[in-house]
């Protein structure tokens, strides 16, 4: 069990549980970023729905484990907010080396592309869109991007490395579009409804398996919605929620919970996971760090394009917003926006030294924070939540004396 988990002390807790028949119905996977908790959580879906003589054995060939395997099982709901943009972007570069250069782990490449497209596509699952108002569009664009990975995936033969590079590039570019505009940086409360409705239909084999990541963000209708839920689970469904924020996490839901908490990887313990996944033995830094190579604009360049925008804003200037938006990207993947509005931050901590800087600082976060929830959250185009954010911070500036011009 577990075999594909690399580096992380929960795994016992989970062994042991699920062998003595202890593992609750409902459970909470707790620990910092890249510590293995999605990575876990799919294979507890797995090892539940498992068919084979050796329960839960890594290369049983069961057909349940074999789709789990791929991320297809119909027995499986997965949703909640998540980057996966840098990772198919990560994986579709393997994959494509290893195509070309035929290595041994040419076929676990080729998973591993597969499986990052569908960590993001298994939010999308017709059952937990139901009645949404964009179905239609996401149907489109969800029929685009699985009539592309029907090319790629087992056990059909791959096309032409030409065909293929092509067939890459546009699905690296439809799951870009699919997660900015439609994966909500909280969960519908529609979602938690309609979850609810497929949780107590019968399973036709094993246990069914309903993963919430980053359940720390729901809104407090949602968190209640689901915590009826877990009141008084479904007999055969098990649910896992997943946050690197526990505290941020509801009491009464903590309460319908066992947590198993989840270590934060060493460096050399995340540069192991790197040279296994993503192929890189040259790397030295974090496997947050590594992602960051895959942004369509560096890292460094979006600090330094807020770094002008914030300085032309409290000089009493108004910057370029759509010059700004457009050197970064239009802001996607997302993630991009929030090394944009995190660095604005940064440049705010000597305000901290006062009394009165540290009052500006807490009206600069609260607003900064509300422009990264009307673009996450409520779907605001970015240009216009930055519009709101320069009114903002002017405001404030202006109401505390231009404090903000001292930290420039």
């Amino acid at each position: 069990m577990f075999e594909n988990l690399l580096n992380q002390e929960a795994v016992k807790f989970l062994i042991s549980d699920i062998k003595n028949n202890r593992f609750p119905q409902s459970v909470l996977f707790s620990g910092s970023d890249s510590s293995g908790k999605l990575t876990t959580a799919l294979e507890t879906a797995r090892i539940f729905s498992c068919t084979g003589k050796v329960k839960g054995k890594w290369k049983c060939e069961c057909p349940s484990c074999l789709q789990h395997k791929a991320l297809v099982n119909s027995s499986m709901l997965l949703l909640g907010p998540r980057d996966c943009a840098l990772e198919i972007a990560a994986t579709k570069e393997i994959f494509l080396k290893a195509v070309r250069e035929n290595p041994p782990y040419l076929i676990a490449s080729r998973y591993a592309f597969l499986r990052s497209i569908r960590k993001l596509t298994l939010r999308f699952n017709g059952v937990l869109w139901d009645g949404h108002k964009d179905i239609k569009k996401i149907g489109a664009l969800m029929e685009k991007i699985n009539e592309a990975l029907e090319s790629l995936d087992f056990p059909h033969e791959l096309p032409s490395f030409d065909e293929l590079e092509n067939l890459c590039s546009e699905l690296v570019k439809n799951t870009a579009e699919l997660e900015d505009k439609y994966l909500y940086n909280s969960v519908p409360i529609d979602q938690i409804r309609n979850l609810e409705v497929w949780a107590h239909r019968k399973s036709e084999s094993g246990k069914k398996t309903i993963i919430i990541e980053n359940c720390d963000k729901m809104l407090e209708g949602v968190r209640n919605a689901l915590l009826k839920i877990l009141e008084e689970p479904p007999a055969d469904c098990i649910f896992i929620l997943i946050t690197s924020k526990r505290n941020a996490v509801m009491p009464t839901i903590l309460s319908r919970v066992r947590t198993y908490s989840f270590n934060e990887r060493s460096l050399s313990q995340q540069q192991q996971v790197i040279q296994t996944i993503f192929r890189n033995d040259e790397f030295k830094g974090t496997i947050n760090e590594y992602l960051l190579n895959y942004l369509p604009v560096p890292a460094e360049k979006i600090r330094q394009i807020a770094e002008d925008f914030y300085s032309s804003l409290v000089k009493g200037h108004i910057p370029d917003i759509v010059k700004t938006v457009s050197d970064c990207n239009d802001f996607i993947p997302r993630v991009g926006l929030k090394i944009f509005l995190n660095h604005i931050t940064s440049l705010q901590k000597k305000l901290l030294l006062t009394a009165e800087g540290c009052e500006a600082k807490y009206e600069c976060s609260k607003v900064i924070q509300q422009c990264y929830q009307n673009v996450t959250l409520y779907n605001q185009r970015p240009q216009d939540s930055l519009d709101i954010l320069v009114r903002e911070l002017s405001r404030i500036n202006v109401i505390y004396g231009k404090l903000l011009c001292a930290d420039m």
